[in-house]
């Protein structure tokens, strides 16, 4: 991704959290938090790269604060829920014209598409950084590793969203969170996290071929 279409995302994320700051209110003030949430992998994924950081002591923690910040991206799908609040249906069954339902429905889609689709951007980037690194550009290691990526991901989506564990509390006091970790293990999270494997699989398969379709402008490396 070139110089300035990482600062145009910059700007633009920026200029959308002051937005939402001042204009998302309760029940939905926490777009703001998750919005902000869901950038951070974004801009870490711009300071890796093929030979950046050189040293594999930066590296490698950098690639590890990625992937514990990176399922905040694809958690904002799962926000549309919340949508619920603002009882989009009328007594008829049909949709509510109501100008307040559609304006935060435009504030919620704007962040979970801006935030999930440069997620998997990102997603694809690392992964692709990563199999420069460790295989040489193998295709079969390259696909192994976005495996084990959005796996991950879809783990740490069910943490968000059911056990209620955002990323920063895991810095902030990770052992208050030890046990609901070890507890979750059911078969309600194996649904959950195959549901959401698929989701960014497919996403990503998308992603995928439309930069195999365009190689000079979407899937140039920041060495």
């Amino acid at each position: 991704m070139s110089r300035r279409a990482r600062w145009e995302i910059r700007g633009f994320f920026i200029a959308w959290l002051i937005f939402l700051f001042f204009r998302a209110k309760d029940p939905f003030g926490f777009l703001v938090l998750n919005t902000f949430l869901g950038y951070i992998p974004i801009e870490l994924s711009f300071h890796i790269g093929k030979q950046r950081p050189r040293s594999g002591w930066l590296f490698w923690p950098l690639v590890l604060i990625w992937l514990l910040f990176y399922p905040n991206a694809p958690y904002l799908l799962t926000d549309l829920f919340h949508l619920s609040l603002l009882q989009p249906y009328a007594v008829s069954g049909l949709l509510r014209v109501t100008p307040h339902l559609w304006i935060y429905f435009t504030y919620m889609l704007t962040s979970a598409v801006s935030c999930a689709f440069l997620g998997f951007w990102s997603l694809n980037y690392v992964s692709h950084v990563l199999t420069a690194r460790i295989a040489h550009d193998n295709r079969g290691v390259r696909l192994l590793v976005v495996l084990i990526l959005t796996f991950l991901t879809s783990v740490g989506v069910y943490i968000g969203r059911f056990l209620r564990i955002h990323t920063i509390y895991l810095f902030l006091n990770p052992e208050q969170f030890i046990r609901p970790l070890l507890n979750m293990w059911t078969s309600n999270l194996w649904i959950f996290v195959g549901l959401m494997t698929f989701i960014q699989l497919f996403c990503y398969w998308i992603l995928h071929i439309i930069m195999a379709n365009n190689p000079s402008k979407l899937n140039r490396l920041n060495d």
